[in-house]
């Protein structure tokens, strides 16, 4: 007989399960090795790749080139996609509230894409409503700077420079 606690689980299961948000990212490399950084409009000093979440039902790599053209501007036939690689996490710290996100989900969960810009693409576009960046620049990946991120992402961004580019950030 069950009780009117039952909730279909044994004892010792956990009732709730720890929701990632799905994220795509991409690093845009140009012809001389570089990767494409932006620094986020509202805070200043804070800059990373462009990224962002992956919509329901909405497969990964449309999301990705949903998200490069509507951060950077660049459309499919700009960058073709070299390599992809998933399951790279973290989560929110309590004070780091997502709008619309933070009551359901523990974090982001991130698949990475490398993109290689074609000869003949356009300049970044950051005109896009709503904004996201306010300026952009073209580094080495060996230039890339944990100080750019909150402590919380630091970990993932060392995973993926060292994963795509061999570069190992230190702190």
């Amino acid at each position: 007989m069950a009780s009117k606690f039952d909730f279909g689980g044994s004892w010792g299961e956990s009732l709730f399960v720890e929701k990632f948000r799905l994220n795509v990212a991409a690093l845009m490399m140009d012809e001389k090795g570089r990767v494409l950084v932006c620094e986020r409009f509202r805070v200043p000093g804070a800059w990373q790749f462009p990224q962002g979440g992956v919509d329901e039902g909405e497969k990964h790599d449309k999301a990705l080139l949903r998200e490069v053209e509507e951060e950077v501007g660049f459309l499919p036939e700009h960058y073709s996609v070299a390599k992809s690689k998933g399951g790279y996490r973290y989560k929110f710290p309590s004070w780091a509230s997502k709008p619309g996100h933070k009551s359901h989900f523990v974090g982001q969960e991130q698949t990475y894409y490398l993109c290689l810009m074609n000869p003949g693409a356009p300049p970044v576009n950051l005109t896009q409503e709503p904004r996201e960046f306010s300026q952009s620049r073209w580094i080495h990946p060996e230039e890339f700077s944990l100080a750019w991120l909150p402590e919380f992402k630091r970990k993932t961004y060392q995973a993926v420079m060292k994963d795509f580019f061999g570069v190992k950030l230190s702190e």
